[in-house]
């Protein structure tokens, strides 16, 4: 367990992620969230831990001038690397027909990058997940995407829906990584920021 000293802490969550929310709340954890208009766009010549790292310490450094001496503030965000690229969030229908098409029959990776900071210290970590997919034909990808709608996914798919109950024939590592938040991670991580900051 945390213990009575986070209770000294306000936690704040930068997520629009309902599914970041949820699992931050199973963990017991009481926080608020707050939003920030954040650029997504990041450079083209970093590996996918290396984006995910600094996609979630860009969102951090949104908050650090705003942060008061009993916060913590919990920034996340979430990359599908695959064939040596960053399959970002799709355009469009056609486009996500395109991701899921490409990861159908192979094995990608999820990266999830996270920071942890208050106004004394930081702490950025990342988690990382093989997610193989079962081949799918084009009518299946189509189900998906018109009934769905995974615009808002990296790579074009949330493990938790549909398309993760037909295709997902074995995963490596976090499945709570693959929804968008290594809960295992931010909970050891927690415990050691506490301890320091204690």
């Amino acid at each position: 367990m945390l213990g009575d000293d986070l209770k000294k802490y306000r936690i704040i969550l930068a997520s629009r992620s309902l599914r970041r929310r949820q699992l931050l709340e199973e963990l017991g954890l009481e926080f608020r969230v707050v939003e920030k208009e954040y650029d997504e766009t990041h450079p083209d010549n970093l590996s996918g831990e290396d984006t995910a790292l600094w996609l979630a310490g860009k969102k951090a450094a949104l908050f650090r001038d705003s942060l008061l001496p009993d916060e913590i503030l919990i920034t996340a965000d979430t990359v599908v690397w695959f064939s040596g690229k960053i399959l970002d969030k799709p355009s469009g229908e056609d486009e996500a027909r395109e991701m899921i098409g490409s990861l159908s029959g192979n094995t990608h990776e999820v990266i999830t990058g996270e920071s942890l900071m208050t106004t004394s210290a930081e702490r950025i970590f990342s988690d990382s997940t093989k997610v193989t997919f079962n081949i799918l034909s084009d009518e299946e990808i189509s189900y998906y995407v018109e009934n769905y709608r995974p615009y808002d996914k990296a790579g074009a798919y949330g493990i938790q829906e549909w398309i993760g109950l037909v295709a997902c024939s074995r995963i490596e590592g976090s499945y709570f990584n693959v929804v968008g938040l290594p809960v295992h991670l931010i909970y050891s991580e927690l415990r050691k920021l506490i301890k320091d900051l204690n």
